[in-house]
């Protein structure tokens, strides 16, 4: 059973950077994919990226591309997002998610995935 644990969340203040971590346990092979996403108080769950967790391919909303970078350490069994510039807008819980597929392309798309962490809260002040 995979298990994820984010990390590497707080208080922030408006135009820095962080880096969320999310820690994967139970991993028996290399055939899925992992995303990030957020979700502000009365919002709906938002796709930020995405991974093949196999290949590295990403994919990005539009909305994403500039601010924020996915990344992972196979050795290491953790999946990493880099945030930069960060707006307090950006303020809301963060969640990485995986799902055990072959397929090529991963999705931004939260009802793809079926394994989710607990989250990890962002705060940005302006």
């Amino acid at each position: 059973q995979v298990q994820l644990v984010e990390s590497g969340g707080g208080s922030v203040q408006s135009g820095g950077s962080l880096r969320l971590s999310c820690a994967a346990s139970g991993l028996t092979n290399d055939a899925i994919h992992m995303g990030w996403f957020r979700q502000a108080p009365g919002k709906e769950r938002e796709g930020i990226t995405c991974i093949n967790w196999r290949s590295g391919s990403t994919q990005y909303p539009d909305s994403m591309l500039a601010r924020f970078t996915i990344s992972r350490d196979k050795s290491k069994n953790t999946l990493y997002l880099q945030v930069s510039s960060l707006r307090t807008e950006d303020a809301a819980m963060y969640y990485c998610a995986a799902r055990t597929t072959t397929a090529r392309d991963c999705s931004v798309s939260a009802p793809a995935y079926d394994i989710w962490g607990q989250g990890a809260q962002v705060t940005v002040s302006s």
